[in-house]
């Protein structure tokens, strides 16, 4: 466990002692809980990787500021490390304090942008690390500010460069859907994220806009995106950070129908046995065209049973490359402020999220 005391009211760590006690006991229900109200604070917490991020505080405050700042501070960790694990958090953890140090002042948010705090503290190589252990100095906070952080467009590095000018635009959707034993439709939306790789250089001005943006929900933007252009034509107008980043994320609801058909049958005698397997897994790959896969099996009851009490659910995972399932299309991308002709690359994926079928 990492601690970390953010403000001049130190935080006894029996409440962590708490919080890891309720989470044993109640098991799933409690880690999917973002807020929870102990008898002596309120803890915030993001689940990711299954690294649990915890936030405590001792008075009331917007839960939803902390929540977002435990999903920047996860995204920040997951850009610097390259990825979330116990091991890589242990090796790393001096970044990972620093990191807390220049994200946070006294309790409140202070900076939280990637590219401002890579021109703050060097991300970890082989290199930064053999000189640590040659000259003692583990420390990887740079003695100047990045001039960023006076900037308009504080996400974006100062003055970047490139040969070769190119962005790439991604929608990458999961689809949510649960389907009842008759095969209908209880629920099915779709939360999908606009995510976009940018090398150009200097300050472009990037506008992109949708052939149907009237079917989007609970739009959520990164910083750079300008309200008014978005307002008055649903158009997305904004400077962008240097390099991934993720543009706008939103939800499509009530769909109609799903791109795959799952129908379970099944039937049952009366019999003994012993249950040693509880889940089954099939994995088709690709489906063909021509034929549907089909999968058959036999549930062995307890004697003096004639019918199944409790119905298995089955879970589907699929993924199609080249298709937004929620009918969202990108319409053009234009570009500003460049000295060059750049290169502009468009993909999607969509892949199921909790997608259950009921029998």
């Amino acid at each position: 466990m990492l601690e970390k005391q953010l403000t001049g009211h130190r935080v006894d760590r029996s409440i962590c002692d708490w919080f890891w006690e309720q989470a044993i006991s109640q098991g799933d229900s409690f880690k999917q809980q973002p807020v929870i109200a102990s008898p002596t604070h309120y803890l915030f917490q993001v689940v990711r990787e299954g690294i649990t991020f915890l936030a405590c505080a001792q008075v009331e405050m917007p839960p939803l500021m902390a929540i977002e700042f435990l999903c920047r501070v996860a995204d920040v960790l997951l850009d610097y490390l390259g990825e979330l694990n116990e091991d890589v958090i242990k090796d790393n953890f001096v970044i990972v304090y620093e990191l807390l140090d220049e994200m946070i002042d006294n309790g409140f948010p202070l900076t939280t942008e990637p590219n401002i705090l890579r021109e703050m503290i060097a991300p970890p190589n082989i290199v930064s690390k053999v000189l640590s252990v040659v000259t003692g100095n583990s420390s990887n906070v740079s003695e100047t500010i990045p001039s960023a952080t006076a900037s308009c467009v504080p996400w974006r590095t100062t003055d970047p460069k490139y040969a070769n000018n190119e962005v790439y635009v991604d929608l990458v959707e999961e689809m949510d859907a649960t389907i009842n034993r008759d095969g209908g439709l209880v629920k099915c939306e779709i939360y999908g994220e606009v995510q976009v790789n940018s090398h150009l250089t200097g300050i472009p001005d990037l506008t992109l806009s949708f052939a149907n943006p009237s079917i989007l929900d609970d739009v959520r933007f990164h910083p750079c995106v300008r309200f008014r252009p978005w307002e008055s034509h649903q158009i997305l107008s904004f400077v962008p950070p240097d390099g991934q980043f993720k543009l706008m994320s939103y939800r499509v609801k009530k769909l109609k129908s799903t791109p795959i058909y799952v129908k379970p049958q099944l039937t049952s005698d009366a019999g003994t046995c012993r249950v040693n397997v509880m889940t089954c897994s099939w994995s088709i790959g690709r489906i063909p065209k021509d034929k549907a896969p089909s999968m058959s099996g036999t549930l062995v009851l307890e004697t003096g049973l004639e019918r199944l009490h409790v119905f298995p659910t089955f879970q589907v995972s699929f993924r199609i490359m080249g298709v937004a399932l929620s009918g969202l299309q990108i319409d053009k991308l234009d570009l500003k402020n460049l000295p060059n002709r750049p290169y502009k690359g468009f993909r999607a994926l969509t892949r199921a999220g909790e997608f259950e079928v009921r029998s």
